[in-house]
């Protein structure tokens, strides 16, 4: 919604872009006011919620933004704006984050520069057609590299998943917990680097998540916290605001479905301490998120009692198979339909 807000502000016809529950919190003011900056006129709820209405044929101006907060979406929406801009629109970033859309827009043969934390590009160029590889998620990979890591005897081999520098702290963070993780044929396809990835049972144990790798594994964080309820030793991460305003607060989310199955888990104001250990089952809910599920999910392998988990129905949308797969490799998971 936030890529497509830019992309339609340059546009010469009028726009509504509306959303399911799951979006309807989501902070949209984030790229409102940019884009209001660059000339485009955009309406929002109260609150700078959606949905959003963006009225067309609106001179885009270029801009130098400096973004608030480190969001990958933001400086999309804003680069994707410019291209319809006249002059050169750049963004600066406070910390890295994903750099997919430069590396699209340069597959398109549309030039982009990166100099440090500024990207730069002119608007009123031209986009060439060319095929595209989509590699695996590495953001629905991360829930069966935690399933790997906690089940005993495991060893599982996910393939041509992509492995972006901006997208891989999910690795990172479960390396330095002392997870067994193997990248294998690493290579590049369509400008993104991809890789087969080899993961086995460990030892996790716990750690202070180095704030540099929040930004890279922002998605990620719900099954990184069941990954730390199964380790050794307490697990701090802080600098993880951005948390709160998802599909729903996940660290709330996450710390409330924890405490009811008896894991210790304490939600602060940018993050989590927990204090892995044996925990037991429980109902929990997702409150609409699929990641909170999913993460949930992953959970069961671990608990000593079963794990039952409300309001499901957005896995289907962001995951289709997750059910399916999951019990391919080894999980024991039944769908209900409410």
């Amino acid at each position: 919604m936030r890529l497509l807000t830019g992309l339609l502000a340059g546009q010469k016809f009028d726009s509504v872009l509306t959303v399911d529950a799951s979006l309807s919190g989501r902070p949209m003011a984030r790229v409102a006011d940019p884009l209001r900056l660059m000339g485009a006129e955009i309406t929002t709820t109260e609150g700078g919620k959606p949905p959003l209405s963006i009225t067309g044929n609106k001179t885009i101006n270029a801009i130098d933004y400096a973004l608030p907060v480190a969001s990958a979406q933001v400086k999309s929406c804003v680069m994707l704006a410019g291209l319809y801009a006249e002059g050169e629109t750049s963004v600066v970033e406070p910390a890295p984050t994903r750099d997919h859309t430069e590396r699209m827009l340069r597959g398109f043969d549309y030039p982009v520069r990166t100099e440090a934390s500024t990207i730069t590009l002119r608007g009123g160029g031209s986009l060439i057609a060319s095929a595209i590889d989509v590699p695996a998620d590495i953001s629905s990979a991360a829930f069966f590299m935690v399933a790997a890591s906690i089940a005993p005897s495991s060893d599982i081999l996910l393939r041509h998943v992509g492995i972006n520098p901006t997208r891989i702290g999910v690795i990172n963070i479960l390396r330095l917990m002392s997870a067994d993780i193997e990248l294998l044929d690493e290579r590049f396809t369509g400008g993104e680097p991809v890789a087969d990835i080899r993961v086995r049972s460990a030892a996790l144990k716990g750690i202070e998540i180095p704030e540099d790798q929040v930004p890279l594994a922002i998605d990620e964080f719900p099954v990184i916290f069941i990954a730390a309820a199964c380790a050794s030793g307490t697990t701090v991460l802080t600098g993880a605001e951005e948390l709160r305003v998802k599909e729903s607060d996940r660290i709330q989310a996450m710390a409330d479905g924890m405490a009811i199955l008896g894991m210790s888990a304490q939600a602060t104001a940018d993050g989590m301490v927990i204090e892995g250990g044996s925990f037991g089952g429980g109902t929990v809910d997702s409150q609409g998120d699929h990641r909170i599920a999913m993460a949930f999910t992953v959970a069961g392998l671990c608990s000593s009692e079963p794990v039952v988990i409300r309001d499901c129905s957005n896995v289907a949308t962001s995951f289709p198979g997750f059910v399916e797969l999951a019990n391919t490799l080894g999980l024991k998971v039944t769908e209900e339909k409410v």
